[in-house]
């Protein structure tokens, strides 16, 4: 105690704080509770993710397996169909190199139209199945050295449903492919092709691209009962027409392609050029996907080449 100016001066008691001690270690109980499940639900994570990463190797293995049973499996469809074709090589004029010839225009003008490659690598594949179904036909007809009658003509026009039947009922991309070209190569943009005088879009693209080359190529071929044509004269006839085919035949956008890159099939006639042999696989790509149109058959009416 002091005086100042006679007035007695007395201290301040001490100033007592609350003891935080208690509030403090509840604070440090549940943060350690909190950071002990926090570290509970990381190791969770941690062993979900594991295995997530565990079921997704497990995911790519099946994958793996399962696209290469599926390549094996496409591989098996191509071989046993290209075996039918070796058979009727055999009962046919034409000759291997013909339907390797038919391959190759339909890849080069498929790429011309803008197709991507996968896509003309299936057709590449299918289009030589287009005649499989003249397996079918009678070798009476198939080997006549003249003109058939009325009756063997619409014979041998069964060829293109045979062929559809052969090469029906397939999951295979390549097969379904195949035979929309067998049931389709001989429709013409007009209508007046056969089995079913499709017309226009009504055709899917792939007959029609098959159907256009095929001509190109039966053109060029000599026959018992024709001389085969040089390329220029080929080229005439389906740019300008001959009273037996004509432009009109042909898909416009198809036709315009072919007059652009006509120098290519003779290049590629060259090449392949007839010679006996048998036919030999081509080299195989990764399955695609061709987007694929739906018939509308309507009535049958036309003729068209063999």
């Amino acid at each position: 105690m002091s005086r100042c100016n006679g007035v007695e001066a007395r201290s301040a008691p001490p100033q007592r704080f609350p003891d935080m001690r208690p509030q403090l270690e509840l604070y440090a109980r549940d943060l350690k509770r909190v950071l002990a499940e926090e570290e509970e639900r990381t190791q969770q994570l941690e062993m979900a993710n594991r295995q997530l990463q565990a079921y997704a190797q497990d995911l790519k293995s099946a994958l793996h397996a399962e696209r290469q049973q599926s390549r094996e499996l496409e591989h098996s469809y191509h071989e046993t169909i290209l075996r039918l074709l070796t058979v009727t090589r055999y009962r046919d004029h034409e000759t291997g190199q013909h339907v390797m010839r038919i391959a190759h225009y339909a890849r080069r003008l498929a790429l011309a139209t803008g197709w991507a490659t996968p896509d003309a690598e299936l057709l590449f594949e299918a289009a030589p199945m287009h005649d499989v179904g003249k397996i079918g036909v009678p070798d009476a007809i198939i080997h006549k050295p003249g003109p058939l009658t009325r009756e063997e003509w619409m014979l041998l026009k069964r060829h293109t449903e045979i062929g559809a039947e052969v090469l029906s009922g397939s999951r295979s991309p390549l097969i379904e492919l195949a035979r929309q070209i067998a049931l389709t190569h001989h429709e013409r943009w007009d209508g007046t092709g056969y089995p079913h005088g499709l017309k226009g879009l009504e055709i899917p693209v792939a007959g029609r691209i098959v159907m256009l080359v095929d001509q190109y190529d039966a053109l060029r071929a000599h026959r018992p009962y024709k001389a085969a044509l040089s390329h220029a004269e080929a080229c005439r006839v389906m740019l300008e027409g001959d009273g037996r085919t004509l432009p009109q035949h042909f898909d416009p956008l198809l036709l315009s392609a072919f007059r652009d890159i006509r120098c290519d099939f003779d290049d590629i006639h060259a090449r392949h050029a007839d010679e006996v042999g048998l036919f030999v696989l081509p080299a195989k790509v990764p399955p695609a996907k061709v987007p694929l149109q739906v018939q509308h058959p309507q009535s049958a009416g036309g003729s068209g080449t063999h």
